[in-house]
């Protein structure tokens, strides 16, 4: 699987800064994101029942780390909550706009 940049092989330097924890954790959002793609790409490609119910167990875990990578980035960062929440709101508007 295809890894981004790893700033750490094993070795902390040294303890990482708010500002580099915060982008630290962006990427762990997507890793996990990538991996619930890649898992969900193997369960759809498969037609053994039982090895799709595991890789789509294990996708849905990752989903679960979004989220605690989430909760986690919004304490770290708390405009985050307002940028999400601005581009949700967004995406709302156009729905009713787009409404027919």
């Amino acid at each position: 699987m295809p890894e981004f940049l790893n700033p750490f092989s094993g070795v902390v330097p040294r303890k990482l800064t708010t500002k580099e924890l915060i982008r630290a954790i962006r990427l762990n959002i997507a890793a996990e994101h990538e991996a619930v793609h890649v898992y969900m790409a193997h369960a759809d490609a498969t037609d053994d029942a039982f090895a799709r119910k595991v890789l789509t167990d294990i996708a849905n875990e990752e989903r679960e780390h979004i989220g605690e990578f989430m909760e986690l980035l919004r304490r770290l960062a708390p405009d985050e909550a307002e940028y999400l929440e601005a581009g949700r709101r967004e995406v709302v508007e156009m729905a009713e706009g787009d409404e027919s």
